[in-house]
This record gives C-alpha cells, structure tokens and sequence, in this order.
C-alpha cells in the first residue's frame, strides 16, 4: 500500500490576497476549499457537500460536480506533472445522484494519456459508500514548463510537496 501525502497549496502565499479560486482558495467565502492529497499515481480531495451547491433537493449541483473534477485534474497536472494548463475539453457521465445527505465525498484524479502537450485525466466522485457517481475525463492543454513559470507564476512542482 502507498502513502498518502498531503499536496500543499502554495498559492496561499504566494497569491496573498488576490487567490480567489474557487476550487481551492480558502479565501473565497463562496468557494468549495478543497485541499488535496496524492499517493503514488493518484490526486484526491474528500469535500462534505453543503446545501449551497445543490441542485435539485439533496443532490449537489451537475456544474459544481463538473468542478470538483476539473479542479482535481489541474491540480494533478501541477503536484505531479510539474507544469500548468488549461482544461481544452470535459466529458462528464453522471451515474447516480451525489445526495448532499449522505456525508462526505472523495474526488479523485488519475492520468489516463499524454500525448506532447496533451493530457488526458481520468477523474471521478465518489460518495461515502466509494459508489462512482459521475466521472469525467478532462484533457488539459499544457504549457511547456518555462512558459508556465514565467508567464502564468508556476511555482513549479517542488512547491507543492514537504521539503
């Protein structure tokens, strides 16, 4: 069995006050505040789904599902990848409902392909009970690792694990 190491958040620093994610900033009074971990070759977060994210009664809305998963994609492409991107495209599947009821959810990430500057992320929300309820897969467009350092502030992979 691998170990399960937290992924730090290194733009809690370095963006200050103007981190604003809605995934991932603990700044964001509206935001989800996910933290992430990984073991040897997957990315989750787990998120206890609150009534401000539904959809219909109980059930966490479809756009923020679509969220928890592109979220946890980039930040597979930034602990484990050691870059950044953009999300080119995202096919979801919704399976069964994700109830708001039914407590905490863990959403993981995984990759599936990489081709050049293309990777393709498996991802997917599982409810307390590990029962899949969507999946997504997200091709991310990535940029070369210069550019993604100079141009977008990539702290570069180092950043987001314990020294």
């Amino acid at each position: 069995m691998s170990q399960v190491k937290k992924i730090i958040n290194p733009f809690n620093t370095y963006k200050g006050d103007q981190y604003n994610c809605i995934g991932c900033s603990p700044n964001n009074k509206n935001g989800i505040h996910l933290e992430f971990y990984a073991d040897e070759d997957t990315v989750f977060s787990t998120w206890l789904p609150k009534v401000d994210f539904e959809g219909y009664n109980n059930v966490v809305h479809g756009g923020i599902q679509a969220t928890l998963m592109d979220e946890v994609a980039c930040w597979y492409i930034y602990a484990m990848m050691d870059t950044a991107g953009v999300t080119g495209r995202i096919d979801i599947r919704y399976h069964h409902p994700v109830y708001i009821s039914t407590g905490e959810i863990k959403i993981i990430a995984r990759l599936k392909s990489q081709k050049e500057r293309l990777a393709v992320i498996e991802t997917e929300i599982q409810n307390s009970n590990g029962k899949v309820c969507s999946s997504a897969l997200v091709e991310y467009v990535l940029f070369p690792a210069r550019v993604a350092r100079v141009k977008y502030n990539y702290p570069g992979k180092q950043a987001f694990w314990e020294k």
